[in-house]
């Protein structure tokens, strides 16, 4: 009794799996071209029937012919008469003239002539066939007429009505191979919608959590595979979210411990009567507690922390510029006047901040460009200054590295400006790029996904 259970569940299993999908996919698929054909067959209409050989009409000829060739003469009108129904009408004639019909040359039915004699088992019978094209203009009625001669030489008339009598097999079967194409479209995209739903909401998540680490975990749904990657992502996502908070409240730690001690030496300092080494070692306490911040602050960096949001982006630039102006210096902006973006508006703000001042620094006229691509916002910072030679271009990014040897606060900060920039640029799914421009300076180049 434990089998029937097991293969239950092994059933269900197979079913909630891609491959499963794939397999029932196909299935549906078939099923449905085939009842899509059955119901073309069906109900299509006249426009849509079969040749005349194949509707059965050939078989139901010969036995009205046998039956009234069996019967004796004076029968032979009222057995035609009661043969005939709304599918054709039957005649029959003691001569072939009483028929009125159309003088052509060959009124043979080649296709038909061999079928119906051995249906009639008459080999030898005479068989004609009139189409509506036969029949001349002056004819107001232009019927389908078979003429069938019986042993005693009189004649049977049988004539359907004027009409379009089917597709040729060509269209027939085009259309039987466009609706299988229709109806295996149709389940294909029920079906890949069906796996594909649960992948977009598994990409956005994941894009999701990228913009905002406090992003809530992913819904696990679709099938086995999905739903096992699912779970394994937002385990990750728990991890990554524990460390975080583990790293914040060990930097507040440290950042408490350092300033301890610096605050020491500097209360010491004022007990130096050396004017000169007194400057000497506040200038180097103020280096040290300036480089211990900006470190805590690049490794702490609280705006990843923060949740991503709808903001205008072109006012984000133009207020960051603004600021800079009302500081005395002067920043160019050119691009569109207003962009509504979604990310972490803090983060992007310090890394623009830190680009122009790194402009500011190190070039003049300084410009920032706004430009918008299908999939992508350029941000994009120029200067006129000294530029960057190409082997550098990577290892400035590197937490620390500086062009020049000194590292005190009349030559810049301390080397991470550049490394948080792209840092935030990343984790919004963008680049940040250097590069030297043809007349002089250098252009740093952030580009950011739209979607």
């Amino acid at each position: 009794m434990k089998a029937l259970p097991d293969w239950r569940t092994r059933l269900r299993r197979a079913h909630d799996t891609v491959a499963g999908w794939i397999a029932l996919t196909t299935l549906l698929a078939m099923l449905t071209s085939l009842a899509l054909n059955g119901a073309f067959s069906l109900l299509a209409g006249v426009w849509a029937r079969p040749p005349i050989l194949e509707t059965g009409l050939m078989e139901k000829v010969a036995t009205i012919g046998r039956i009234i060739n069996a019967a004796p003469a004076s029968q032979r009108a009222n057995i035609a008469d009661a043969a005939a129904d709304k599918t054709f009408n039957v005649r029959w004639l003691l001569r072939h003239d009483d028929a009125h019909l159309p003088a052509i040359n060959e009124p043979g039915f080649s296709d038909g002539q061999a079928l119906l004699r051995e249906l009639l088992e008459m080999p030898q019978a005479s068989i004609e066939a009139y189409d509506p094209d036969d029949w001349g203009s002056q004819y107001v009625e232009r019927p389908y007429v078979l003429m069938l001669q019986l042993a005693d030489g009189s004649w049977l008339q049988f004539s359907v009505p004027t009409r379009k009598w089917g597709l040729d097999p060509f269209k027939r079967n085009l259309v039987v191979l466009i609706l299988a194409l229709i109806s295996t479209l149709i389940v294909v995209l029920i079906a890949t919608r069906h796996l594909a739903t649960p992948l977009e909401r598994f990409a956005e998540g994941a894009r999701r959590f990228g913009k905002d680490f406090r992003a809530p975990p992913i819904a696990v749904v679709g099938p086995h595979e999905i739903r096992q990657a699912i779970l394994a992502f937002n385990a990750m996502q728990a991890q990554i979210q524990h460390f975080l908070n583990d790293r914040t409240q060990m930097l507040a730690a440290i950042s408490h411990d350092l300033r301890a001690p610096l605050t020491r030496m500097r209360l010491r300092g004022e007990f130096v009567e050396d004017a000169e080494q007194q400057s000497r070692l506040f200038r180097d306490v103020d280096e040290m507690q300036s480089m211990v911040n900006s470190a805590l602050d690049f490794f702490r960096d609280d705006s990843r922390l923060e949740p991503a949001t709808d903001f205008d982006l072109a006012e984000l630039l133009l207020t960051v510029i603004d600021d800079f102006k009302d500081a005395g210096v002067d920043v160019a902006y050119t691009g569109i006047g207003r962009l509504v973006y979604n990310g972490r508006p803090v983060g992007i703000k310090r890394a623009v901040v830190n680009l122009i001042d790194n402009a500011v620094k190190y070039g003049l006229e300084v410009s920032v460009e706004l430009d918008t691509l299908p999939d992508w916002v350029e941000i994009c910072v120029k200067d006129r200054g000294p530029g960057i030679a190409p082997e550098l271009q990577e290892q400035v990014f590197a937490p620390f590295y500086r062009i020049e040897g000194s590292r005190n606060k009349h030559t810049g900060g301390v080397g991470l400006g550049l490394s948080a920039a792209r840092a935030t640029v990343l984790e919004h799914g963008g680049t940040l790029t250097l590069g030297n421009q043809p007349g002089g300076g250098l252009e740093v180049i952030v580009a950011l996904p739209l979607n």
